[in-house]
């Protein structure tokens, strides 16, 4: 299954997120950031399933949540970085 990554500048962002998301009815989770693409060493990500990346990104908008940067991590196990 392909998911998206939500990096957060802090492990209370990436919980503020994740809280927002799971308000909102979507799927949330939290986990430090794979080291592939984690540029800071300690940074953690929400991730959200496939199909619910454009309400999540509207969601995130109207709480004033900004993300990091977005990830799409593929059935291969690869990341791949996508823009905002």
């Amino acid at each position: 299954m392909v998911y998206y990554l939500i990096v957060c500048r802090s492990l209370t962002y990436a919980q503020r997120t994740a809280a927002a998301l799971e308000r909102a009815g979507i799927t949330a989770r939290i986990l430090r950031s794979p080291k592939l693409i984690d540029r800071e060493g300690c940074s953690h990500s929400v991730k959200v399933s496939e199909r619910s990346l454009t309400a999540a990104l509207v969601i995130l908008n109207r709480a004033g949540l900004t993300p990091k940067r977005i990830f799409l991590q593929a059935e291969d196990g690869g990341y791949r970085e996508v823009g905002l």
